[in-house]
């Protein structure tokens, strides 16, 4: 019976034979262990071929937007998906297509609290917006909706992603964000307390999607990793590249800054799986449950 990997996987994921390449070098097993981590926000491992097949495996979807997938050596697959931060604790659904053919399989999300944050801006200009402000907020919000949404067929380069700068945790995700006394949107990323000009270098290889001067985020970088993988940097003082460029993992895209909506210097990241924003903790061994 097809499965979550919280029940039974991990029992077996020891004899898988795919070595991926990732930040330490771990087994394909290791990864997607490391990557199963079902709350709102977080990532769910789900089973989707337990026979072995040299086939194109099915195309997954998880509320109605496609869904990374993985194969281990001896052609078993595996989805991964990225599960938005709104949803509700309990069971849920992805759903398989090969050709003509659909299917379903479900997996459980568990419940997660995350604390709040009360943030103080020296002025209101990024709380109360004039007409003007929201009018180019939403024009912005418009181009990144767009990126986020992107689905190339390449498989990113690593799963478990780099640090895209050597520097500690300052934010974490999911916080419940009050500006001046305001609620706000959740925290959709991880801040890094990095000072200005600092090197933000790519956590795995991908393309140049998106870059711009944005209200709220100030200078952004999007990279396209491959399968809906969607990497966002922003509040940067310099953007190194271009639309359309190819980056190595590794390669530096820009340096840390303090534009946009911000109270200091830092890097904020943001990582994406279907349309979802997820807790770029789980992909560099730093998720605490």
């Amino acid at each position: 019976m097809m499965r979550s990997i919280s029940s039974g996987l991990i029992g077996w994921l020891g004899g898988l034979f795919l070595f991926l390449s990732t930040a330490q070098g771990a087994p394909l097993n290791q990864a997607l262990t490391t990557l199963h981590q079902p709350v709102p926000g977080g990532v769910a491992i789900v089973e989707i071929n337990t026979k072995p097949t040299k086939g194109a495996a099915p195309e997954v979807r998880f509320l109605e937007k496609r869904v990374l997938t993985t194969r281990d050596d001896a052609g078993r697959s595996f989805a991964i998906v990225g599960i938005p931060l709104s949803t509700k604790p309990g069971v849920h659904h992805i759903t398989l297509s090969t050709g003509s053919v659909k299917s379903t399989l479900s997996f459980e999300v568990r419940d997660k609290t995350y604390r709040e944050q009360r943030i103080t801006l020296k002025t209101n200009k990024h709380v109360h917006l004039s007409d003007e402000d929201l009018a180019r907020y939403k024009r912005e919000a418009t181009l990144q909706d767009n990126a986020y949404q992107q689905f190339s067929p390449t498989h990113p380069s690593n799963l478990i992603l780099d640090r895209p700068v050597d520097a500690p945790l300052s934010s974490p995700f999911g916080l419940k964000r009050y500006f001046n006394g305001e609620a706000r949107a959740p925290h959709s990323g991880l801040d890094f307390a990095a000072p200005t000009g600092t090197p933000i270098k790519a956590p795995a290889a991908g393309t140049v999607i998106l870059t711009g001067d944005f209200f709220f985020n100030g200078k952004t970088v999007f990279v396209d990793h491959g399968q809906g993988m969607i990497s966002m940097f922003c509040h940067l003082s310099v953007i190194g590249v271009s639309e359309g460029q190819k980056l190595e993992r590794g390669q530096v895209l820009g340096k840390v800054g303090a534009t946009g909506r911000v109270t200091g210097a830092h890097l904020h990241w943001n990582v994406s799986l279907n349309d979802a924003r997820v807790d770029p903790a789980i992909f560099i061994g730093m998720f605490s449950p």
